[in-house]
């Protein structure tokens, strides 16, 4: 049976999860809590990621000479959550300045900012920052799994989970997993083919003119790439078994380091969400406690902060995130993110 076939017959995982979750009555088209009524993400974690982001926005307005007009591009905006965060935080020299886009394929909620533009697609000619919080993920890829003969071969799907072994992989997905993810000949490896990640990164990152892009993501590496994949699911707050029929969540980590690549751009860096964060101010260390006697208020409220930052940067948490740091027209990114070892003296 072909890629091609009825959604109850066993197919790739690609095209399994594109319909599970973006067709019609699939997980992110419909309508309710969105994804935040299923797991957890930061910026559902604490204001204080879109207070961040809102922070890297400002060191980007800097870096463009404060142009007349100021993009924000939320890509996966889910129900609005981080666009609205942020134009919350930013101060008035900025905000006025500001379009921000929302980018979703499930309708735009009510009430939400009349500021806030929704779109099926981002826009062309940005001007500012793109930012795309854990939407990597969740592009689907095709699974490959090592048969007993030590060739990788796609993994098949049906719509209850069950899953079998297809043909070998060949062409652009053999040679992506080549360079980015080889398997070797042990029976059962697998891996995600990461190509349409890093095509959609590619097509994002092109929509800017100017300014930067950043992709925020459950990620690895060439150096760590995990021996039999990372596909999972989520349903109502529980990790769950992967089944492509709509009512879950399908996610895999991101090889964030082809994304980078794919690009064809000087400058890219990949830094840890813990060290992203600490460069743009979000520290988990706690209040002094002589502020525990002179406005006990401010501590119990200094110490909330703290913790929720403690939340954002943990290692074996949030903080062990990857964000893939993209400049298009800009010298240097690095500028735009002050040094770590500086700032963890400070």
């Amino acid at each position: 049976m072909t890629a091609e076939a009825g959604r109850t017959g066993p197919r790739g995982w690609r095209a399994a999860a594109r319909d599970a979750l973006y067709g019609p009555g699939g997980f992110y088209r419909g309508a309710g809590a969105g994804p935040a009524g299923h797991f957890r993400t930061s910026v559902h974690a604490s204001p204080l990621f879109a207070g961040a982001v809102a922070r890297l926005l400002c060191r980007v307005d800097e870096a463009l000479g404060r142009p007349a007009s100021l993009d924000f591009v939320d890509m996966a905006a889910g129900r609005g959550e981080l666009v609205t965060g942020v134009l919350a935080a930013l101060p008035a020299g900025v905000a006025p300045r500001v379009r921000a886009y929302a980018v979703e394929l499930a309708g735009r909620p009510a009430g939400l900012d009349h500021r806030i533009e929704w779109r099926r697609e981002p826009p062309e000619g940005v001007t500012g920052l793109l930012f795309a919080n854990e939407w990597l993920d969740n592009v689907p890829v095709d699974v490959a799994e090592v048969d007993p003969s030590g060739v990788p071969r796609l993994v098949r799907v049906r719509e209850d989970g069950t899953e079998l072994l297809g043909e070998p992989v060949t062409g652009a997905e053999a040679e992506w997993l080549a360079r980015w993810w080889p398997l070797g000949t042990g029976e059962g490896l697998r891996a995600e083919i990461g190509l349409p990640r890093d095509r959609a990164w590619a097509a994002a990152a092109g929509t800017l003119a100017r300014g930067l892009a950043v992709a925020v993501d459950y990620a690895h590496t060439a150096a760590a790439r995990p021996p039999f994949g990372t596909l999972t699911a989520f349903r109502e707050g529980r990790e769950t078994r992967p089944v492509p029929d709509g009512s879950c969540d399908l996610t895999a980590h991101v090889a964030l380091d082809a994304c980078a690549a794919a690009c064809a751009l000087p400058g890219a860096r990949l830094l840890s969400q813990r060290d992203a964060l600490r460069a743009l101010g979000v520290s988990g260390a706690r209040p002094p406690l002589t502020l525990a006697s002179t406005d006990p208020a401010g501590y119990v409220r200094a110490l909330a902060g703290a913790g929720e930052a403690a939340e954002l940067t943990a290692p074996g948490g949030l903080g062990d995130f990857g964000w893939l740091v993209q400049p298009v027209g800009l010298a240097d990114a690095g500028d735009l993110f002050v040094d770590v070892a500086d700032d963890e003296e400070h």
